[in-house]
């Protein structure tokens, strides 16, 4: 590991959208690092493996302390699931020093005037109200504790709208906003906040946007090298290692050959 894992020692975690992808991956990372790690995603069996692999994880890293890994099953655009959260989460589990809001997605290429209803709901519903949720639910406690961390995932979608991606560009700029008021509001607090913003990051995502055609995402990556989910998953607990006096606003970070959602470089994989 390339940051200062003692740091993590003994923190709990909760990661959003923890099934697969980014989620996953940062959820085994600090589980490696000794942390406490709550997982939270729509798909069970998925859950069931990343839990796995994260108590693996932690036992082959000799780490003493943490390792504790709780999966719960959770929709984050369901208000009632999230209000209800804290009562599936073991007692011990309960003061969480770091939220990780990673569940998002996007779907569909359509645009303005082409887009469903049903989507655009969605991505919503997921990317900003369910995000805004979380952090309501868990900032008070934080406030009471004068500390914690709160992670968000944004995008390069966030900074630079593009064709096709109008909605998806909006909750992500949605996100940026929010994010920036919040760490704002606890300016006067020592809870850190972070946005966390990937370019091209090679994971289910692109399919899920291309409704399942495997060869249609395959494209988005050809002729260069893509960042993979462990990359953000290492830039997520760099972020939250940083000494308590030390808070990442914001980290962008792209593929070398990408400079922007538009704007890339095809001329063969490094």
């Amino acid at each position: 590991m390339v940051f200062n894992a003692s740091r993590l020692i003994n923190k709990t975690v909760l990661i959003t959208g923890a099934s697969a992808g980014i989620g996953a991956a940062t959820a085994i990372l600090f589980a490696k690092a000794g942390s406490n790690v709550i997982i939270v995603a729509r798909r069970a069996e998925a859950l069931k493996s990343v839990k796995e692999a994260a108590e693996a994880a932690h036992r082959e890293s000799g780490v003493q302390g943490g390792g504790k890994i709780a999966a719960v099953q959770l929709d984050v655009s369901d208000k009632a699931q999230i209000a209800n959260l804290l009562d599936k989460i073991p007692a011990d589990l309960r003061n969480i020093d770091i939220l990780v809001n990673n569940a998002g997605f996007v779907r569909g290429v359509e645009r303005v005037g082409s887009i469903s209803e049903s989507d655009i709901e969605s991505m919503f519903a997921t990317n900003v109200f369910g995000l805004i949720s979380m952090t309501q639910l868990l900032v008070k406690d934080m406030k009471a504790r004068n500390s914690g961390h709160i992670i968000n995932l944004g995008s390069v979608a966030g900074r630079e709208p593009y064709v096709g991606g109008s909605i998806y560009c909006a909750t992500k700029h949605a996100v940026r906003a929010f994010t920036g008021s919040l760490m704002r509001e606890l300016v006067d607090t020592k809870i850190r906040v972070t946005e966390i913003q990937p370019g091209m990051v090679e994971t289910e995502f692109s399919v899920v946007r291309f409704r399942g055609d495997k060869s249609a995402a395959d494209k988005v990556y050809e002729g260069l090298t893509p960042l993979s989910a462990e990359d953000i998953a290492e830039e997520i607990a760099w972020a939250a290692s940083r000494p308590p006096h030390v808070n990442l606003a914001e980290v962008f970070v792209l593929p070398t050959n990408q400079a922007s959602p538009t704007i890339s470089y095809r001329g063969g994989k490094m």
